[in-house]
């Protein structure tokens, strides 16, 4: 590190600028466009977008982690997009209606078509409805239509049945289907609506449920129903994607469409050269923060800084440590004032569960978690904790802020007599020592929804739950969040479920960082939402200005 310091600042430009244009070459030979560092938007017919994490898959009905639900939705969509809280666009499908609350019609677009032609039918819907509801498929999103009729916790069909019972084609572009009980109409927008991605039939058809995951299609989707179509994935270096110009919400005003994937600290550069228009933003593609002064001085973009629902946590293993006490003492141990104002210049807060500011579920009661070291080590001697034993430390890249905060609780381990290893992966293989319960701690971060459901991160069998946590009255009371249609008794639900969250604390929540939207000023249309979920809605309409 003395020594890079020791290089001339000439040097150091030289190297920069060296670096940008090899950069550039590099991206033209990968079939990149015509992008060019000056930033102008004569003759550009590519948008490029950075982004943090690879995606861990493509498979649209199993893939847990956002930058790869975010990948799909360039290609395939959803039936509604969610733009701001509780506010539903329509998308595949023009509206979702109900009038008792428990039988729900989805009415879908009648333009929309596969891009080998043939039309989106009620028949593409039921089929991926019934896929994943398959006990033989794996799938990521089965909570999401747990509460249909016929389904258990976990979305599955059961006594051997092969359908969806009360999931009815009512004509060609019509389909309904029937809840256990009555449910909160804005639950199966968001839940349903936004989040479940329908696939083709005819082209998926004679797959076995146990074989889809593992299919061509699930690895690199063929047919497809948005706006770009996928060409090529270049693992962890970029996705490549061209216009889909028979879509039926309009022809894409850009033809190609690329995610450039990087770390978190080239996203200013690549920003400043214009060799990438924006940032994922979401988790998925945040600017440092320590990069933001620098960011709002640039001229050829625009820097915005937004609240968010997305979290960080610290996951627990409760099969390595199963006594609370020492899962709560460990909280009390890391210093997230310390990662909140150091790390993100106060551009974030600091949240005990899964609820940020921003959610109307927040229950402000249950924030007494504080930085308490000599508490900590008192409740680890107390509770029995074998100072030489090692913690198995399990951290992503990508994200320099989680990076840089895991440096800060290894420190505050250290300070309590607490040993650590800490081990760095990428996001696709920290997924699969998540699932394998390869880890004392792991560092992950969360964007769910508005709705209070969480139940993919506490529930018993949540695609997210790598902690094994499992408390039956929890596992109750989220079954009861689920199925209760007032929300004023869901709040009472949750507000329970936050004080056993509390107590047990399988997950530590660490902050909510704020988003930092940048985007080119050569764009007329596009880059993030300030409504995170929201930049998914009109990638059609991304344009550069004429």
């Amino acid at each position: 590190m003395n020594r890079q310091k020791s290089i001339s600042k000439r040097i150091l430009k030289y190297v920069i600028t060296s670096f940008m244009a090899l950069s550039l070459v590099l991206l033209a030979a990968c079939g990149g466009g015509s992008s060019s560092s000056s930033g102008s938007s004569k003759g550009k017919d590519t948008i490029y977008l950075g982004m943090v994490n690879p995606p861990s898959g493509f498979n649209p009905i199993n893939t847990s982690d956002i930058a790869g639900q975010f990948a799909i939705r360039v290609m395939l969509d959803s039936f509604l997009d969610m733009t701001s809280p509780l506010k539903f666009q329509p998308k595949l499908a023009t509206s979702i209606d109900t009038t008792d609350n428990q039988t729900y019609t989805i009415h879908l677009n009648p333009k929309a078509k596969w891009t080998d032609g043939k039309p989106v039918t009620a028949d593409d819907v039921i089929f991926t409805f019934n896929l994943i509801a398959n006990p033989k498929s794996t799938v990521a999103v089965g909570s999401n239509i747990s509460t249909l009729e016929g389904l258990d916790a976990n979305g599955k069909l059961t006594g051997g049945k092969t359908s969806i019972p009360d999931l009815k084609k009512i004509d060609e572009h019509t389909v309904s289907f029937k809840t256990k009980t009555p449910v909160d109409p804005n639950y199966i927008k968001e839940m349903i609506g936004t989040k479940i991605i329908t696939m083709p039939q005819h082209v998926l058809k004679d797959i076995a449920p146990a074989d889809f995951a593992n299919s061509k299609y699930a690895q690199a989707p063929n047919v497809t129903n948005g706006p770009y179509k996928f060409v090529t994935y270049n693992k962890n270096t970029y996705i490549q994607y061209k216009a889909n110009n028979s879509y039926y919400l309009g022809k894409p005003k850009t033809p190609k469409f690329f995610i450039k994937i990087m770390q978190a600290p080239n996203l200013l550069s690549e920003l400043q050269a214009g060799t990438i228009q924006a940032n994922a933003s979401g988790g998925i593609g945040n600017l440092p923060f320590q990069d933001v002064d620098t960011a709002k001085k640039l001229k050829n973009v625009t820097t915005e800084i937004h609240p968010q629902i997305g979290f960080q946590t610290m996951e627990y293993n409760t099969k390595t440590l199963p006594n609370p006490k020492i899962r709560q003492a460990i909280a009390y141990a890391i210093d997230r004032p310390q990662i909140v104002d150091k790390l993100l210049k106060g551009n974030g807060e600091i949240i005990d569960g899964p609820y940020t500011s921003q959610s109307p579920y927040l229950d402000k009661s249950t924030n007494v978690i504080k930085y308490d070291p000599k508490k900590a080590k008192q409740m680890l001697k107390d509770a029995g904790w074998d100072f030489n034993k090692t913690l198995n430390f399990v951290v992503p890249i990508g994200n320099k802020v989680r990076e840089q905060s895991a440096d800060i609780i290894v420190q505050n381990f250290k300070a309590i007599g607490v040993k650590v290893k800490e081990t760095t992966y990428d996001f696709p293989t920290i997924m699969q020592k998540g699932a394998a319960g390869d880890f004392d701690l792991l560092l992950i971060g969360f964007t769910f929804n508005i709705d209070p459901d969480v139940s993919a991160l506490y529930g018993p069998n949540g695609a997210y739950n790598f902690m094994k946590y499992e408390n039956p009255k929890a596992t109750k009371l989220i079954a009861d969040g689920k199925s209760q249609p007032d929300s004023a008794k869901r709040k009472a639900i949750y507000s329970q479920l936050q004080s056993i969250w509390e107590k047990d604390m399988p997950v530590l929540t660490l902050y909510s960082d704020n988003e930092v939207v940048v985007k080119s000023k050569d764009l007329a249309y596009g880059g993030a939402s300030s409504y995170w979920p929201g930049t998914v809605a009109d990638f059609q309409k991304w344009a550069y200005k004429k």
